[in-house]
């Protein structure tokens, strides 16, 4: 059973899941290019930590120990004693195939690379490795310490061992669901959540409704937990767009085209809670503002 994690990238995504796995008893080692970032990624996790300790999720001794666990890693050398390792970066694939290549190099063959990917193909981020058999995908929902599922992705060639061992960790260490997807360009939940947010962009765009009550009319309407404009904002609206912009030259559907106000939005800089503003306004603890 994998117990000492790697984790690449500790941008958003890679600090939510580092979080999760800590707070799940597991050694999690983080790296990053910089020891600028890896230092902002743990004042950005101790902050997450803080914010829980308010609202009595954990105690103070239970931060620590997640904390604790955490450890950065300058360079990827330092991953070869795990046995799984997870990469975050973003979503280039020229920048992934370079990391595949560099893990498949370093760690032994029994380890397990998985992708955090939610639109590139697994099977050509494996054809980089000399093992493609242990590649796979594992796409986690933003933010990782609270949503209960995974989408598990197979390549081509990914083994059934590396599956059953990927599956087993998922369900049985993390306690999240497994969901098990063939390979497709933005998998389940990405490509139907864009959509969405996508769809609720144009509504505001033609003028049928603000984008308060369009939030209201889902969240309240259809018991989401966000609208589907703060969720976009929680997302990062460059994430968004950059999935979107995936989808549409893939499948080549009208209805993956980005929206005009997204584009918009994304070269003015306002990119949701990481900026604090986007279609509502966040404060730095990432909570909406009224």
């Amino acid at each position: 059973m994998f117990r000492n994690i790697g984790v690449v990238g500790a941008g958003t995504m890679g600090r939510s899941i580092a979080e999760m796995l800590a707070a799940k008893g597991l050694d999690v080692h983080l790296t990053e290019k910089t020891s600028e970032k890896l230092k902002l990624a743990m004042e950005a996790i101790e902050t997450s930590l803080d914010r829980q300790i308010e609202k009595w999720a954990i105690t103070q001794a239970e931060k620590k120990l997640i904390m604790n666990r955490i450890h950065t890693e300058p360079s990827l050398e330092l991953l070869a004693g795990c046995e799984l390792v997870i990469e975050t970066i973003s979503e280039d694939l020229e920048s992934k195939q370079a990391v595949f290549a560099q893990l498949d190099a370093i760690l032994p063959e029994t380890t397990v690379i998985a992708s955090n990917t939610s639109t590139l193909s697994l099977t050509e981020l494996a054809g980089s490795t000399r093992h493609p058999r242990r590649i796979i995908g594992m796409h986690f929902v933003y933010p990782a310490v609270r949503i209960d599922v995974v989408e598990i992705i197979r390549g081509l060639q990914t083994s059934d061992e590396t599956f059953r061992a990927t599956k087993d960790f998922v369900e049985n260490v993390l306690d999240k669901k497994g969901v098990m997807v063939y390979e497709s360009p933005g998998f389940v939940t990405t490509r139907l959540i864009c959509l969405l947010i996508n769809e609720a962009l144009h509504l505001l765009e033609e003028g049928v409704a603000s984008a308060e009550d369009i939030d209201d009319s889902m969240r309240v309407g259809y018991s989401f937990q966000h609208g589907p404009l703060e969720m976009a904002d929680r997302f990062g609206l460059d994430s968004v767009l950059t999935a979107l912009d995936r989808m549409f030259r893939e499948y080549g559907e009208l209805k993956y085209r980005p929206s005009i106000l997204l584009k918009k939005k994304v070269r003015a800089g306002q990119l949701g809670v990481k900026t604090g503003v986007g279609f509502f306004t966040y404060n730095k603890d990432g909570d909406r503002q009224t």
